[in-house]
């Protein structure tokens, strides 16, 4: 009886002492109060091709739309404004795509609003609205024209990729470099360097995403800017042409860049491509079908996946493989040099668990779940990538 009795007195009194430290906050309460940023979604492209608006319930057709973006706690949307190489009249493209992101604020003001810089972000968090900016992919859409360069700029557009997997003719992309090994010029030619130079004096952060590896150097070595890979992965742990190897990364870093991970599985696990290599010859008779009845060769595999939904979902990578992918980042430069670039909608398949852009938490909780502290936490999520944004903005 005595021992029952000291034993509560123990048990109170640890409970007390416990009730004065402050509580854990939850991975939802991390996330909610989080600024989370995502630098690269390809809804617009969608928008275009299919005809369909953001401010619709696209559920079970895209990654993406107004309503989810809210339910998945994103404060900040950096828009891909994208067209392939062999698009004619690529500029007049760009500016269909952000008419109809244009269209949807207008309709959703109290929703989302378009935003020109680090100070207009932090407004519209503050009024509870996402804010929205462009990034356009691909050096082609400015037709080797800095006053159209300077258009999108005017128009939205923060960052420009300098090349999709079909280059300007400014600039090698790292498809050119890696299937093209007899290239005349790899790099930035002069006037690529005046792009550069460019965007440095508009405060449009360079985005080194695609570019092959000759184009990344000349890019270090010419901006006065941080700059960022929008949607990129690490090489050490996928070997594909499209992420980045230890020293860009460190470069990056020297830079006060940051580097955005992409969630597309065949960036982020090594047997993804086997996998789905696998699947397309196992379609193939109805995949060439639909190719010579026009379909692109990217909503052909979005159709085979769902129509074969089953076989796609075994294929799909774990969520850690993203986290790998952040920890490895983390641990070769610090946590001041990561965040999130999805790819949602320019991808078919994403990692099992991020199914839309409602899953963002689930990221939050995973980095709680890896010991990551709420300070580095909320570093990932979206405030590195303000640092760089803030950084471009600066006259120099």
């Amino acid at each position: 009886m005595r021992y029952f009795i000291v034993l509560l007195v123990v048990l109170s009194s640890c409970k007390s002492s416990t009730d004065k430290e402050p509580e854990l906050k939850t991975f939802i309460e991390i996330h909610n109060e989080a600024i989370v940023i995502d630098t690269h979604n390809d809804i617009l492209m969608k928008t275009v091709d299919l005809g369909i608006m953001l401010d619709q319930d696209l559920t079970g057709k895209t990654h993406s739309d107004l309503n989810r973006w809210k339910k998945g706690g994103l404060d900040v949307q950096i828009f891909s404004v994208y067209s392939d190489g062999a698009v004619e009249n690529p500029f007049a493209l760009a500016n269909r795509q952000m008419d109809s992101l244009d269209v949807a604020v207008a309709r959703n003001p109290n929703k989302i609003i378009k935003v020109a810089n680090s100070d207009a972000i932090l407004k519209a968090i503050n009024e509870n609205k996402i804010a929205a900016m462009f990034g356009v992919e691909g050096g082609h859409m400015i037709e080797d024209d800095l006053n159209k360069l300077e258009t999108l700029y005017k128009r939205g557009a923060r960052y420009l990729t300098l090349t999709h997997n079909v280059a300007p003719s400014w600039a090698t992309s790292a498809a050119d470099e890696t299937t093209n090994p007899n290239l005349p010029q790899k790099g930035l030619t002069d006037f690529g360097m005046q792009v550069i130079r460019k965007m440095n004096e508009l405060g449009m952060m360079i985005d080194v995403s695609h570019s092959g590896d000759q184009t990344f150097w000349d890019v270090i070595k010419i901006t006065n800017k941080p700059i960022i890979a929008s949607h990129s992965s690490v090489y050490s742990l996928v070997a594909s042409r499209r992420n980045l190897k230890d020293d860009q990364i460190k470069a990056i870093a020297k830079n006060g860049g940051v580097i955005m991970v992409n969630f597309h599985p065949g960036f982020i696990d090594s047997s993804f491509d086997g996998k789905e290599m696998a699947f397309l010859e196992k379609h193939a008779i109805e995949g060439d079908s639909l190719m010579k009845s026009r379909m692109d060769e990217f909503y052909t595999m979005d159709y085979l996946y769902k129509k074969y939904a089953d076989e796609a979902e075994l294929m799909r990578p774990p969520l850690s493989k993203l986290i790998d992918h952040i920890d490895y980042i983390v641990k070769l430069v610090g946590v001041d040099y990561v965040g999130l670039g999805s790819d949602f909608d320019g991808i078919v398949l994403t990692p099992l668990q991020l199914d839309d852009v409602t899953t963002y938490p689930l990221i939050t909780k995973e980095l709680v779940e890896k010991g990551y502290s709420e300070e580095d936490i909320v570093k990932i999520l979206g405030s590195n990538f303000l640092r760089v944004l803030k950084a471009n903005e600066l006259k120099k």
